[in-house]
């Protein structure tokens, strides 16, 4: 892993993969190719507003975030750096890219609105739900036990990737849902300072970054990160056989992002395969199967139940009552609105009833990953 000063934009033609830019997020950005970038994970400060020091009852002082680099002179200020990142960010995406920004309830209404002011779709808000938050000691508004994640495309009708099958399996077979309980970051991953202290105030866990980039990008993506910290994006990435650029003005930070990303071991390419849609698999009409002889005409498919159609040379169906694909005699045959032919009907093979669909996969295995 490296550091790269930022480069006048003439100079940065190559797109700097697994690389930490040095620098201003804006400045940086804006010196970047156009349309390069998968997606972009931001966790922009917060702007906390925070007045005076916090203790707890025990009067022991709170390591609250009270940073330079989260402190601005007005809403107007935020305003103006919200503007500045995030039309720099969308510069950046590709067409069918999209962002995820972080953010608690001082910033993130703020961040979403500005989000649809330059043209940004927004998809989903997710609700982080800390598991272990931090309490309230004051005793005057309630445990802010949450953040919210805005997830946007990078325009209204972009084919932004979404792994649904991945994140389903991920949540035991349920469909992922918009709010996530998921413990602050602690223990082993906290990385500490020379003197045993926390050395970034706001680091994600791991378990967050895993979940959006196995349900929002590929094998080969490039992932950006304008507010790199120590590195939690980077070395999720890299773990995941995705690539990441990050960008971080805190020298500080950058030796411990450096440090951490060297002893961050990729998965195996087999590791890294997630489960697909259906929908997301080649097409594969039946007609395919008769063209390559794998069924020949005048052969009779059947269901379990023994309801029975022939194949016809041009791939569809004829029943005793009904002609049609697939999908439509089999329909017809159960009198549903809808069937998929794909498992309703088998054929025969030394005396025993094998589902087409097998048939199918074996073309599609063929086909090899990656076609249309």
């Amino acid at each position: 892993m490296t550091v790269k000063q930022t480069a006048p934009k003439a100079a940065q033609r190559d797109l700097p993969r697994n690389r930490i830019l040095a620098g201003d997020c804006i400045e940086v950005m804006n010196g970047l190719p156009a349309g390069s970038v998968d997606l972009i994970f931001a966790d922009p400060p917060y702007n906390l507003q925070l007045r005076g020091e916090l203790h707890r009852p025990d009067n022991s002082r709170v390591d609250a975030v009270d940073d330079a680099w989260d402190q601005f002179d007005s809403f107007k200020v935020y305003d103006q750096f919200t503007r500045a990142w995030l039309k720099a960010a969308r510069r950046l995406l590709k067409p069918n890219g999209a962002i995820w920004v972080i953010g608690s309830y001082h910033n993130i209404f703020r961040v979403g609105a500005e989000l649809q002011n330059q043209g940004y779709w927004i998809l989903n808000d997710v609700i982080w739900r800390k598991s272990n938050p931090m309490p309230n000691f004051r005793g005057k508004r309630l445990t802010n036990a949450h953040e919210t994640l805005i997830w946007a495309s990078r325009g209204e009708g972009a084919k932004y990737t979404f792994n649904y099958e991945a994140l389903k399996a991920l949540n035991e077979g349920t469909q992922m849902r918009s709010d996530w309980t998921l413990p602050l970051c602690t223990g082993h991953e906290r990385l500490k300072d020379e003197a045993g202290e926390k050395a970034h105030p706001t680091q994600k866990p791991e378990s967050l970054l895993h979940r959006v980039l196995v349900g929002c990008t590929k094998p080969g993506d490039v992932v950006l990160d304008p507010f790199f910290g120590t590195g939690t994006t980077g070395a999720v990435a890299r773990m995941l056989g995705r690539d990441f650029i990050g960008i971080e003005r805190d020298r500080g930070y950058i030796e411990l992002a450096l440090k951490r990303l060297k002893a961050v071991r990729p998965y195996d390419n087999a590791a890294l395969e997630v489960t697909t849609s259906k929908r997301a698999e080649p097409r594969v009409p039946f007609g395919t199967l008769v063209e390559r002889g794998l069924l020949r005409p005048g052969e009779v498919l059947t269901n379990p139940r023994g309801l029975a159609a022939k194949v016809r040379a041009d791939g569809s169906l004829i029943s005793a009552e009904h002609r049609g694909s697939i999908h439509q005699v089999g329909a017809a045959l159960e009198g549903a609105p809808s069937c998929n032919g794909w498992t309703y009907w088998h054929f025969k093979r030394d005396g025993k009833l094998i589902p087409i669909d097998l048939l199918r996969q074996q073309i599609r295995a063929e086909m090899g990953p990656g076609a249309a």
